[in-house]
């Protein structure tokens, strides 16, 4: 599984004029998933984004002291099977390496699972949708995890 992780003040999904997931403080995740992913990666991944310290302290310090689970944090998990686009070649990317829906719909869905689980409260987008998402970027801090 492959995930950018971008620290938000507010985070939405609108699909087809209609807003299917949002959220206030936290994360906003966008997920990969290729052929070889299971359920060992999205419970990895899941517990290292609880628990990650990419929020700053209380008193005003600079610097990253607190995780999501300790700011109460919310995550927007949105399915991009293009983070496994490969553009080396040509002038088109090819997307051999992204997982077809039947594998990756439901482990997206176990990550998100698992997210809730650990006690956060977790929005999505809309599977295999032609989505629009709008952020507004805290920091910004913008990381890549990455678990094979």
């Amino acid at each position: 599984m492959r995930i950018i992780l971008q620290r938000v003040l507010r985070a939405s999904v609108t699909v087809s004029g209609d807003v299917v997931g949002q959220i206030g403080q936290g994360v906003l995740l966008l997920v990969g998933v290729t052929h070889s992913d299971t359920a060992a990666q999205a419970d990895w991944l899941a517990n290292k984004i609880a628990s990650l310290r990419i929020f700053p302290a209380l008193e005003g310090r600079s610097g990253f002291d607190r995780s999501l689970i300790e700011v109460g944090g919310q995550v927007l998990v949105v399915s991009q099977f293009t983070l496994y686009g490969e553009c080396a070649k040509g002038r088109r990317p090819d997307f051999i390496a992204a997982a077809k829906p039947d594998l990756a719909a439901p482990l997206i869905e176990y990550f998100a699972a698992t997210l809730r689980g650990l006690g956060l409260v977790v929005a999505t987008g809309r599977f295999g949708a032609d989505m629009q998402v709008a952020l507004v970027n805290d920091g910004p801090v913008t990381l890549v995890l990455e678990r094979d």
